[in-house]
């Protein structure tokens, strides 16, 4: 697919960045989260992109109040072809299982789809503790595709904030998210990380642990 690069302001930070910056966020206020997030996915709105939002912690109705008491103001009516809050297991299972290449298509259509409408791009950002959920299938591949998301941001570049809750995940999960994700949100700014492994050596050398251990 070809694009023209363009820049997106994240919301809550001044800097803009080239649309496809795949970050994470791992922090341990609910309340600093939920504003930095709300102001994200606002100002996606704002630039006439597709916005989804992948929540997991509560229900897509209690979230869709959470961002009204924030000031992203989301009327019932809003057609969901310009904002969307879908449960985290719907988008990244099938079923119980989590297929890696399955998700990765699902990113590929929904930049495509925004395109194809009219949008100036996508941006989504998901709430990852639904891989600690009993019973799934193959969770241990989370960072085979969080590492492979980058590949697909080349061609299909959807800006992504991926969440992840620091007091639920143990340190070694975490470093591996570090590796996966080529920019970091500290403090409200997003930076380089310096701990950011290409695909290619990060799978090579890869051995996923146990998130609860």
């Amino acid at each position: 697919m070809t694009h023209t690069e363009r820049f997106v302001s994240m919301g809550f930070t001044d800097e803009q960045f080239p649309a496809g910056t795949h970050m994470c966020y791992i922090y341990k206020d609910d309340q600093e989260r939920k504003e930095f997030i709300a102001k994200y996915l606002s100002l996606g709105l704002q630039g006439h992109e597709k916005v989804n939002y992948f929540v997991d912690v509560i229900s897509p109705e209690e979230m869709r109040a959470q961002f009204n008491e924030l000031g992203l103001n989301l009327p019932l009516e809003m057609d969901e072809r310009d904002f969307s809050i879908s449960r985290a297991l719907e988008i990244y299972c099938t079923g119980s299982k989590f297929v890696p290449e399955n998700t990765l298509q699902k990113l590929r259509s929904m930049y495509a789809l925004s395109i194809d409408e009219g949008y100036s791009g996508t941006r989504i950002s998901g709430e990852m503790s639904w891989v600690l959920r009993e019973g799934l299938e193959d969770t241990d591949r989370l960072m085979e595709y969080e590492s492979l998301v980058n590949t697909v941001l080349l061609d299909y570049p959807l800006t992504a904030i991926c969440q992840y809750d620091a007091r639920r995940f143990n340190g070694s999960t975490l470093f591996d998210v570090l590796n996966v994700h080529p920019m970091m949100i500290i403090r409200g700014q997003v930076v380089r990380n310096p701990y950011y492994v290409v695909p290619e050596k990060f799978l090579a050398n890869y051995v996923a642990p146990s998130f609860w251990s």
